[in-house]
């Protein structure tokens, strides 16, 4: 069994010329075409998964598949209960990851950056979108920690269905969004033979600087 993969994504080379000046206009161009895709007949179901990696307290790096929320000028907003393992851990080190990969259009994202809070209103107002269904997990489930059975979460479940029954479902106070703001970020574009194309916007030295240099790396 061969590992080389000669045939050409279906979006050709990535080169200097196809770069931007801000990297966030690339990646909306990016994820605007796996959105395309994941319409198309046999799709990726989720074009906006992202692995989201996040340091440890003991040290050791971790990584979970979340889902990207919404991109906003500073960076990528993902929700979560801030008591779960992965709140946990941005709220002790606020820096993390993200990798996204669309193998039908052979590209990966890389991320790095800074964790930042969305606002209260931010939050109140995603929360306030979301399935009243999706609003009572939120405070049924006590993300990460252990549960002896299903049917103690489903009790859980019922308990918080009846809390708030015949009103609208407030956001926790333990669940809201966070922002990854990168300090650098990776294009990758799968070539023939693995002679990929890789490119890495860093931002330039300078608190608040929104320039960014690029750089071509090896496959």
């Amino acid at each position: 069994m061969t590992s080389l993969r000669p045939s050409q994504p279906p979006f050709g080379r990535l080169s200097e010329t196809s770069l931007t000046s801000d990297p966030l206009q690339l990646f909306r161009t990016w994820f605007t075409q796996a959105e395309a895709a994941a319409r198309e007949p046999g799709g990726m179901r989720y074009p906006d998964a992202v692995v989201l990696s996040t340091l440890r307290s003991d040290g050791f790096p971790d990584a979970r598949v979340v889902l990207l929320k919404e991109l906003i000028d500073e960076g990528f907003v993902i929700y979560t209960n801030l008591e779960s393992a992965k709140g946990r851990a941005m709220a002790q080190h606020p820096k993390a990851a993200l990798t996204f990969y669309w193998d039908s259009l052979g590209r990966q994202v890389r991320v790095r950056g800074d964790v930042k809070p969305v606002s209260d209103d931010v939050a109140d107002a995603y929360f306030a979108s979301r399935p009243r269904e999706s609003q009572i997990g939120a405070w049924a489930s006590q993300q990460s920690r252990p549960i002896a059975s299903r049917s103690a979460l489903e009790a859980s479940v019922a308990e918080v269905e009846a809390r708030f029954a015949g009103r609208d479902v407030p956001r926790p106070p333990h669940w809201s969004g966070l922002c990854i703001c990168p300090v650098e970020i990776e294009f990758w574009q799968e070539g023939e033979y693995r002679l990929h194309d890789r490119f890495v916007y860093q931002r330039n030295a300078g608190a608040g600087s929104d320039e960014w240099g690029t750089t071509r790396l090896n496959p």
